[in-house]
């Protein structure tokens, strides 16, 4: 999705069509009525009402020469209102810095502008798009917004004559259900909505990067990075309920959103000398979306950390003094006064530019129940050993030596189910594990699949993961974390090249009308290669460049070569369904070499039902007629065998 859907058609919302709903108003010479969101209390709450008596009122009532913008858009625009809703203040705050979003989520902004000169051409309709479980929604209003006393109660322009985040804030309650759905919520996740953006959430006062000068740096670079590429990232500090939107002594306000509008390295020291110095500090800019209350610490507007910082560079950077709710701090103070960060990243898919490209796979799938356990699709997390693999499976390989990957799994937006009581994200999370090389069917059991790395589970509606991982073949399972717990998730992947990462749905081999002449498995074999030591020195400098070759029944796989070494760990694991289990699995260790690789040795496995699970070290010999005939070197390995083939 990424990039790409910035050119895609939306899909419009309730059925609705912007452009043959304001023919129609121009035509019959009406203002548009929306019958999906009427001006009712079911649009404005379900639980408590706002403090005093709505009217609902077209902007024309509230002020003289409404427009959707007033001197453009920015980021300084917007006041919150009565909801407890800066989260989405915040986003807006994000998205009025991105040209390229903002216009996307407000569409053909211009022919939705107020044309003073042609008021005939006025419907009382807008429409805005959001980014909704993968797909692009067109959301069409009407032009009544809730107000007490002619004033307009929930997110307003600073601007009396300017409504784009008013209407904006309307189209999104409208998705949501009604405007209390709005009341609480995650920056990050409307974020998402504006923009398809990969979400992460992190943790900074368990994470403690202010105590660690090197993981702090590397945290600095990665935000810098996201926002050098037109990432948006937002920051808020835990409260208690009774804390919610407190002011602290240093001037920040817990439970709070604030968005960033800038991460820059500031150069410090005047003249010639700061350029020869070149001593900079990592600061980073937030605005609070009340549009005053300010941080009142070290780099806040008036102190006195500025006079390190010379003119030109302070007016690069904008520094003003007044009271706009806009402010810097160091980042070593954002570490330690923030507690949560969400980081959304715009990622790039298109093939068209120069900066690093990702391939995605976005696949949407659910948690089902099914009383039949091959079937089911709802195991809970790997507390649930009995279940937890009954949960949908994901496969999808790295094929570079090393590449970084990135899963997002995002369940669908809960706001809706508030208003009946149910609007609770689910606690989801995923786990992923490094599997046999020619794994094509489902896993049954974890025998030697390796636990690479496990999210943490939580009740947010994405959760994230980053990890760089070696060449092979990888599972991703997602679950809730109690079983039998039904919903829907959207997963993505994104790697440097191609993952094909696919869903896996069958159990095992199918039986087709061949399968009487072919045959059928009567056996599955899971082998698990660990490594060798002692193999013979095939270069001058004394080493090899081994790999390892595991056959059976004229299918084999092959592992990565492991550079210089006669102790290699091959970490390389197979599955073979046998038709003919009295035929053996060999593994072999060959010698990688530019002319011809070397044979340096094998064993010979009957793969028996009867044989030992338990990992084994097995002296390498030779092949054909000198079988018995041992070389220098041993094998680990374990292998295990079931005449059930539903067993791994």
């Amino acid at each position: 999705m990424g990039v790409r859907t910035m050119f895609s058609t939306a899909t419009s919302y309730k059925n609705q069509h912007y452009s043959e709903l304001k023919r129609k108003c121009l035509e019959d010479k009406e203002l548009f009525e929306d019958p999906e969101f009427p001006v009712t209390n079911t649009s404005l709450f379900y639980r408590k009402p706002p403090p005093g008596m709505v009217e609902w009122k077209r902007p024309r009532e509230i002020s003289d020469g409404p427009h959707l913008f007033v001197e453009g858009i920015s980021s300084h625009d917007l006041n919150q209102g009565l909801l407890g809703n800066c989260w989405f203040v915040a986003a807006c705050s994000c998205l009025a810095l991105k040209p390229d979003l903002w216009q996307k989520v407000i569409p053909d902004w211009k022919e939705q502008e107020w044309d003073s000169k042609h008021l005939e051409n006025y419907a009382g309709i807008f429409h805005f798009q959001f980014w909704v479980f993968g797909e692009w929604v067109d959301v069409v209003v009407d032009d009544r917004l809730p107000s007490i006393n002619g004033e307009l109660i929930y997110c307003h322009s600073k601007v009396k004559n300017e409504f784009w985040s008013a209407l904006l804030e309307k189209a999104y309650a409208k998705l949501s259900g009604c405007y209390e759905s709005l009341d609480g919520g995650n920056t990050g996740d409307a974020v998402v909505d504006f923009s398809g953006a990969v979400a992460e959430a992190i943790n900074l006062e368990a994470e403690a990067f202010h105590k660690d000068q090197g993981r702090m740096d590397k945290l600095f670079e990665d935000l810098f990075k996201v926002y050098d590429r037109d990432g948006i990232i937002s920051c808020s500090i835990k409260a208690s309920p009774s804390e919610i939107e407190a002011r602290m002594a240093c001037g920040l306000v817990k439970g709070h959103a604030y968005s960033v509008t800038s991460v820059k390295k500031v150069r410090l020291g005047h003249g010639l000398i700061a350029y020869f110095q070149n001593e900079t500090i990592p600061l980073i800019r937030m605005r609070n979306p009340w549009g005053k209350i300010e941080w009142n610490g070290a780099w806040s507007d008036s102190s006195a950390e500025w006079k390190k910082v010379g003119s030109m560079e302070r007016n690069k950077l904008g520094i003003t003094v007044e009271d706009d709710g806009e402010f810097w701090m160091e980042f070593r103070d954002w570490c330690k006064y923030f507690t949560d960060a969400d980081v959304c990243r715009l990622i790039n898919t298109s093939l068209l530019t120069i900066d690093k490209t990702w391939n995605e796979v976005m696949i949407l799938g659910s948690w089902t129940k099914n009383a039949e356990p091959l079937r089911n699709r709802c195991g809970g997390c790997m507390n649930h050993k009995h279940t937890f693999l009954q949960n949908p499976q994901y496969l999808f390989e790295v094929t570079k030596e090393v590449d970084e990957v990135l899963i997002s799994l995002q369940q669908r937006d809960m706001k809706i189910h508030r208003r009946i009581g149910q609007g609770e994200n689910l606690t989801i999370g995923f786990a992923v594990f490094k599997v046999e090389l020619n794994r094509k069917y489902r896993m049954h059991d974890i025998i030697t699949q390796h636990n690479v790395q496990t999210t943490t589970y939580i009740n947010a509606r994405t959760v994230f993961m980053r990890a760089m991982l070696p060449k092979g073949r990888y599972m991703i399972i997602p679950s809730t974390f109690k079983p039998e717990t039904l919903g829907e998730f959207m997963l993505r992947v994104y790697t440097n090249v191609d993952s094909g990462c696919r869903e896996l749905t069958e159990h095992q081999p199918r039986m087709t009308c061949w399968s009487k002449l072919t045959g059928y498995p009567v056996a599955v074999s899971q082998i698990y290669v660990h490594g060798a030591e002692g193999l013979e020195n095939q270069d001058r400098t004394g080493g090899a460049d081994p790999y390892v070759i595991v056959s059976c029944e004229g299918s084999s796989v092959r592992s990565t070569v492991k550079a210089d070494t006669v102790k290699p760990v091959f970490d390389t694991r197979a599955i073979f369904y046998r038709k003919k289990p009295t035929k053996p699995i060999t593994v072999e260790v060959w010698n990688s070499n530019a002319v011809k690789d070397q044979f340096l040795g094998q064993v010979v496995l009957t793969g028996s039902v009867k044989d030992s699970t338990n990992p084994q070290r097995l002296q390498l010999r030779k092949s054909g007629r000198a079988m018995a005939d041992e070389m220098p070197g041993s094998i680990t390995l374990r292998i295990v065998t079931s005449t059930e083939l539903t067993d791994m």
